[in-house]
């Protein structure tokens, strides 16, 4: 079982631990690889100019924004909304001031956070402005979330699976944000939980219940049968 989330490796490397996992995590969003330890094996971040874009957009609609540098999550405001993610995300957040001095060369992702009124609005607009040179979704409704047009949650575990010898068609991907659809599209069996947004649903060849209704033991009864 490997875990593929949106979370930065601080972040996840806890529940990847609370979990006993021990393999590779795909963390970033798909923007980077990296085995417990830290160590990383795939690396594709959002060039310094194209993330000055995105910036440079959320910041004309005064819309909070954040970057990564070495695992830290900085920003150039300290606003309710960097607080908000860093205590989801169990992560100190770091005021730069100038998010373009300290980013450096590339960042793994970047993050609008904002009402999902507001996001769910803001997500076509900025899907078609940055069409073929970033991707873009929602991971929780109040999360926007940008990354290389390299990075997915589904090209990082087709990564995986070539680097571990695994078949396309004997893995199986489960999530329910939009930053799951592409994974859940890839995968041999791909599952969305009940409620999903309808493209994550559309990518998906069956559903399950969330979280306390059953879900997870009707998919491993459903592996188990087949």
């Amino acid at each position: 079982m490997i875990a593929c989330t949106g979370r930065p490796f601080p972040g996840a490397l806890p529940w990847v631990q609370r979990l006993g996992l021990d393999g590779p995590i795909i963390c970033y969003q798909g923007a980077q690889v990296r085995l417990p330890d830290g160590e990383v094996i795939l690396d594709h971040g959002v060039a310094h100019d194209l993330a000055m874009e995105v910036i440079r957009f959320a910041r004309e609609r005064d819309l909070h924004i954040q970057a990564y540098r070495n695992d830290e999550l900085i920003v150039g405001r300290d606003r309710p909304e960097a607080h908000q993610y860093a205590d989801h995300a169990g992560m100190e957040v770091h005021v730069v001031g100038d998010l373009d001095a300290a980013m450096g060369p590339t960042t793994p992702k970047l993050v609008i956070v904002a009402t999902s009124a507001t996001l769910e609005k803001l997500l076509p607009e900025v899907r078609r402005r940055w069409a073929g040179r970033l991707n873009a979704a929602t991971s929780m409704p109040t999360y926007l979330e940008f990354t290389s047009v390299e990075s997915d949650k589904a090209a990082a575990l087709q990564f995986l699976c070539d680097r571990m010898d695994v078949p396309r068609e004997e893995t199986v991907a489960v999530g329910d944000g939009r930053n799951d659809a592409s994974m859940i599209a890839w995968a041999g069996l791909g599952v969305a939980i009940e409620g999903s947004p309808a493209e994550v649903q559309a990518a998906a060849s069956r559903t399950i219940p969330g979280p306390g209704r059953g879900g997870i033991k009707e998919l491993a009864d459903l592996l188990v049968g087949s």
